[in-house]
């Protein structure tokens, strides 16, 4: 409007954001974006916001750790105070991987511990950790290191854990949880409660380690902050002392009742008063009333390794209307998610895991089915994250959850095999329904028993899954026609676990070249050959392809559970990696691609 009209050349070095902001302002602009992806972009945009993202990243996490090499990753983030480092594929949780298969913490810890001169946080998950390597993070990091987490680790002792306890004073948290630790002692805890004044979290729950209760007293004197206890089992009446000396304590876990049956012994056991995230271990029916006089301020609850029954866990659930995360096994049954549906409405995660197998005490307790589900996604319309193994599902129960649950990120499903008929096969529409209207969602898993999902309910899944970027599907489709259908539709999909699945190796590569973000990709029980060579239509640069062929002796052969051993089942690992062919392949892995 009468004003001057820039020509499109003109306006574009007019509204150049690299032309005319000095370096300092730009670092301190970069300082306030977090998101991965959003920094991702902007170290894109040209060679100087490259450079000032390189020297204002704080946090890095390695999706896999095959995927790079520690000495680009240090040359490319000279300033990093934060990394997360994750190994093994998630089925090493599941017994499916062995411990030898690979994800050594040294070649990182060694290269990257004394160089990065600003780190302070180190996360490792499903790694191989000695004490060697402890030692090695110790002497280049203690006096700066605040965070360390050894996440379902293997290999290191409380040996290590002494020495962080002695050298690391600025740590404020140490996380060990289900890390088979080799007990030498319990002197690690009793260091770091005399060492250690600046203590927020700590977690050894899931471990076998064995503590003195006055140490944890002498922890709790010492480190006013400390928030988040969550350790391995431990009467819970030799607690009473740490109790009333931890009073800023929010989180605990771990306490454990060997005298069940004998309330009496521990009537005097009194939590502290900011307490809100609870679990107990060995509760039965009788111990109950322990937790009633604040239930009402409790905002989590894990019964996962609980005596209760499926009436207990309706009793103590409709005392806590405040919960938003509830953790259980699926012996709370319908009733009792019927009640969650009924109290929890501010509910945001809920867990529930695999229960007693013997099927007589699950009709005697209950076990979980579209009915429960159904109930908890009506009351429940809060909920982002549900984790469910299931006796029965139908697609009506799957297209209420997408109907009432908008806010889900996460859902994941096991129909179990119990039942010899579960009512309402195959979940093609049920799936569509929820992914339809579930959004948000960004995990998703599916493991189901054969007939649970056509060729069709894959396509669904492919075609509506546009925001999904990671995937875990079991016992799914019925040709290979159907993985190719599904694999059209995932355009943003990063990470994909195929279990007991009929696809063909030709299937899986041409699946895996229809997928433009696909990373990663762990599949197992598939149509294999001997070889794998038909894996190496998916090879491409920087692709990484390993092939485990299945173990002849080992064919016919099941462990205690009735389930084939680890090894009677071809596994085919495929991955992007800068760092190119991997060189600590154990002899029964064949590394196809690079050759």
């Amino acid at each position: 409007m009468g004003g001057e009209v820039l020509e499109p050349q003109r306006l574009n070095r007019a509204l150049s954001f690299d032309d005319w902001v000095p370096d300092e302002v730009q670092h301190l602009v970069m300082g306030y974006v977090d998101d991965p992806q959003d920094r991702e972009a902007a170290s894109r945009v040209c060679r100087r916001w490259h450079r000032i993202d390189a020297l204002t990243r704080k946090h890095v996490t390695v999706a896999f750790c095959y995927a790079a090499h520690p000495a680009r990753l240090r040359e490319r983030f000279p300033r990093l105070e934060s990394l997360s480092l994750k190994g093994k594929p998630r089925a090493a949780m599941y017994g499916l991987i062995p411990d030898d298969w690979g994800a050594y913490a040294a070649p990182w810890i060694d290269e990257l511990a004394a160089p990065l001169e600003c780190l302070k946080a180190l996360h490792l998950r499903r790694m191989t950790v000695t004490d060697a390597n402890i030692a090695a993070l110790v002497r280049a990091r203690g006096n700066m290191l605040q965070e360390l987490k050894l996440d379902k680790c293997i290999g290191f002792s409380t040996d290590a854990l002494r020495l962080v306890a002695r050298s690391c004073r600025s740590l404020r948290t140490l996380f060990l949880e289900e890390c088979p630790i080799t007990d030498k002692g319990g002197e690690w805890l009793h260091e770091l409660a005399v060492n250690n004044s600046v203590l927020v979290t700590l977690n050894f729950y899931m471990t076998e380690l064995k503590v003195a209760p006055a140490d944890l007293e002498l922890l709790a004197k010492n480190c006013k902050s400390l928030i988040s206890l969550k350790m391995s089992e431990c009467d819970l009446s030799d607690l009473i002392s740490f109790f009333q000396t931890a009073n800023a304590l929010q989180d605990f876990a771990g306490g454990a009742f060997y005298e069940v049956g004998e309330l009496n012994k521990y009537e005097k056991v009194k939590f502290p008063p900011r307490l809100c995230f609870l679990g107990l271990t060995y509760m039965g029916t009788n111990e109950m009333p322990v937790i009633f006089p604040f239930s009402m301020k409790l905002k989590k609850l894990d019964l996962q390794y609980t005596f209760l029954t499926t009436e207990d866990h309706c009793q103590i659930i409709a005392k806590c209307p405040n919960l938003l995360i509830l953790e259980v096994r699926n012996v709370i049954g319908d009733r009792g998610l019927e009640v969650v549906g009924d109290t929890c409405k501010k509910l945001r995660r809920l867990r529930i895991e695999r229960g007693d197998d013997d099927p007589g005490l699950q009709e005697e307790q209950g076990g979980v089915s579209q009915l429960g589900l159904t109930a908890v996604a009506v009351g429940c319309r809060e909920l982002e994250y549900i984790a469910a193994y299931v006796s029965d599902i139908t697609n009506g129960a799957l297209e209420s959850i997408g109907t009432f649950c908008k806010n889900l990120y996460d859902f994941r499903l096991v129909l179990l095999d119990r039942e010899r008929q579960v009512t309402d096969l195959p979940l093609d529409n049920g799936v569509r329904a929820l992914l339809r209207s579930c959004t948000k969602l960004r995990r998703f898993a599916l493991y189901l028993r054969q007939g649970g999902l056509s060729d069709d309910g894959l396509s669904y899944i492919g075609q509506y899954s546009g925001n999904i970027q990671y995937m875990l599907l079991g016992n799914v489709g019925e040709s290979d026609h159907g993985l190719i259908r599904f694999a059209v539709g995932c355009i943003n999909l990063q990470k994909l676990e195929l279990r007991s699945c009929c696809f063909s190796e030709r299937a899986l590569s041409l699946a895996v070249l229809q997928m433009p973000s696909l990373r990663y990709i762990w599949v197992q029980g598939y149509r294999a050959s001997q070889t794998g060579l038909d894996l190496l239509l998916m090879a491409r640069p920087f692709w990484n392809i390993e092939f485990t062929p299945p173990s002849p002796e080992s064919l016919y052969h099941m462990t205690e559970d009735g389930e084939p051993c680890v090894d009677s089942h071809a596994q085919v690992l495929a991955y992007y990696s800068l760092a190119g062919r991997r060189s600590d392949c154990p002899q029964w892995v064949i590394p196809l691609h690079p050759a």
